[in-house]
């Protein structure tokens, strides 16, 4: 029985090991005497960087919450505005009623 704990590295810790091959040109057995991997596993995430890698260039998109809550923001802003010109109206022609002497 294996004595060794098994270490889970984090997506960053990952891709830093991943670098220091592909972009420092760190030999695979160095970078996994390092950091005490096995090469299959280095193997595997090279594997799965490569195949997901375009996640990256991906740009983000607006959610259907997001954009809702913004069609909302405008729609209320809007219903604000007819509001305030009702306000204005009713207000002059109870203006225009007293002018009159109409009740």
């Amino acid at each position: 029985m294996s004595t060794t704990k098994r270490r889970n590295y984090t997506p960053q810790e990952k891709v830093e090991i991943l670098r220091r091959h592909l972009l420092e040109g760190m030999a695979v057995s160095d970078v996994c005497d390092e950091y005490g991997l096995n090469p299959n596993v280095f193997y595997r995430w090279q594997k799965e960087f490569f195949e997901h890698g375009a996640v990256a260039f991906n740009r983000p998109r607006t959610n259907g919450k997001a954009r809702k809550e913004r069609h909302l923001a405008e729609m209320e802003a809007r219903l604000q505005k007819k509001d305030n010109v009702i306000a204005e109206i009713m207000a002059e022609l109870i203006a225009e009623k007293k002018r009159h002497g109409v009740r």
